[in-house]
């Protein structure tokens, strides 16, 4: 084994040990967000509600869906889930700026002039996806599949099932819209390039329906699509990106002067 190669298994270790302690202090952060978040959980549910939920039964105009809860502890515990996502959801920049934190110097070894624009740029995407999921996405999921009831179908939503539907999607859609700064990282260091992946969109088109396929909370087409779509989409993106940092990778190169 080259002494090269030593070096990189040792900073890959030390990573990994500063990724161990980041994540552990996240986790107090996550915590302690928790127990401040709690008391603020029905003002948060509400919203949440008020966002996709106010549609008119058709059994019974005027009167809104309702959520319900099926057993005894199912309201506190669902608060409980609610409060969770809430604090991870707040915690997400403090878990990035770990795992920069941890990772950067294997950057800095290959010649990353700026790895803090990673940090902004990851945190940037979460929550531009997540936001494109609470505003556009989620709300028209709901109402179209809300669409479907009749005067002999009413809806009976349980509390838990619907903050678990709506939190899957919005974590889902954050961690997503990662996907061009992941195939720009990947190609930085020179795991990927564009030929490869444009010789294999096939294969993008069938990974990003396994994804939405188990992202998704519920099993029908409509939603999974509502995924799968801009999931594919960002692959494209990322295709872009992975060619303007080839293009300027040789130029780079080209201005090198020869000996």
């Amino acid at each position: 084994m080259s002494i090269e190669g030593i070096i990189d298994r040792g900073k890959i270790l030390d990573s990994l040990e500063r990724l161990r302690k980041g994540l552990l202090l996240s986790l107090c952060i996550f915590v302690l967000l928790g127990v401040v978040i709690f008391p603020f959980s029905k003002q948060l549910l509400r919203q949440l509600y008020e966002t996709n939920l106010k549609v008119d039964l058709v059994a019974q105009p005027h009167a809104k869906v309702s959520l319900v809860a099926f057993t005894i502890p199912e309201a506190f515990f669902s608060l409980l889930k609610l409060t969770l996502f809430v604090s991870l959801f707040i915690s997400m920049p403090f878990i990035f700026y770990q795992i920069w934190k941890a990772f950067a110097p294997l950057f800095r070894l290959k010649k990353l002039r700026s790895p803090f624009v990673i940090f902004l740029t990851a945190i940037a995407l979460f929550y531009l996806g997540a936001a494109f999921c609470y505003f556009v996405t989620l709300p028209f999921g709901v109402q179209f599949l809300l669409g479907y009831q009749s005067a002999h179908i009413k809806p009976m939503i349980s509390v838990g099932t619907y903050i678990s539907f709506c939190t899957a999607f919005i974590f889902g859609f954050g961690l997503t819209f990662e996907l061009p700064l992941i195939l720009g990282l990947l190609s930085y260091i020179k795991v990927v390039n564009a030929a490869f992946l444009t010789r294999n969109r096939r294969y993008a088109i069938l990974i990003a329906a396994i994804m939405a396929a188990v992202v998704t909370p519920t099993p029908d087409v409509f939603n999974m699509a509502l995924m799968g779509a801009p999931l594919y989409v960002l692959f494209e993106v990322g295709v872009i990106v992975v060619k303007i940092i080839e293009r300027k990778r040789s130029r780079a190169e080209g201005a090198v002067p020869t000996r």
